[in-house]
């Protein structure tokens, strides 16, 4: 008996759009990398990329629970020695939304070659307007 893998011209992504007003980090980022690898599919193979694209739109109404708000850092640096700079999520939220969910998705889909290719289907943007074909839309979604 020959096991079946499945051809990645065979498959045809699926478009996501997840609304994050009021959802938590890590439940909505959980959803957004096993869409993004393609895991709710029935023929799912880890070195193929059979993966969705997904839209994530209100980055900016994201919320953590307890004191995360205040205490849960983030950390980059600027190449140059003595430079490492540090963010609350509290400041970072205000300044650049996007980057949060941005970091918690990639930090949960595989390292490699594979991974980059998944992230390059991720969409995030700060409120409910969408860009397409350099023409901003917007739209209720629920």
């Amino acid at each position: 008996m020959k096991t079946l893998f499945p051809k990645a011209e065979l498959h045809s992504p699926e478009w996501f759009i997840i609304d994050a007003t009021n959802k938590t980090l890590g439940r909505l980022s959980t959803e957004a990398s096993k869409l993004l690898r393609g895991k709710e599919t029935t023929f799912f193979t880890p070195g193929i990329n059979l993966g969705n694209f997904v839209i994530i739109i209100n980055a900016s109404k994201i919320q953590v629970t307890g004191k995360k708000e205040l205490q849960k850092m983030y950390y980059r640096s600027t190449s140059r020695p003595g430079n490492l700079k540090s963010e609350t999520f509290k400041s970072l939220k205000k300044r650049i939304p996007v980057r949060i969910i941005e970091r918690a998705i990639f930090g949960m889909l595989p390292k490699g070659v594979l991974s980059r290719k998944y992230y390059q289907k991720l969409y995030v943007y700060s409120d409910n307007k969408i860009l397409f074909n350099n023409i901003y839309i917007k739209k209720n979604f629920k």
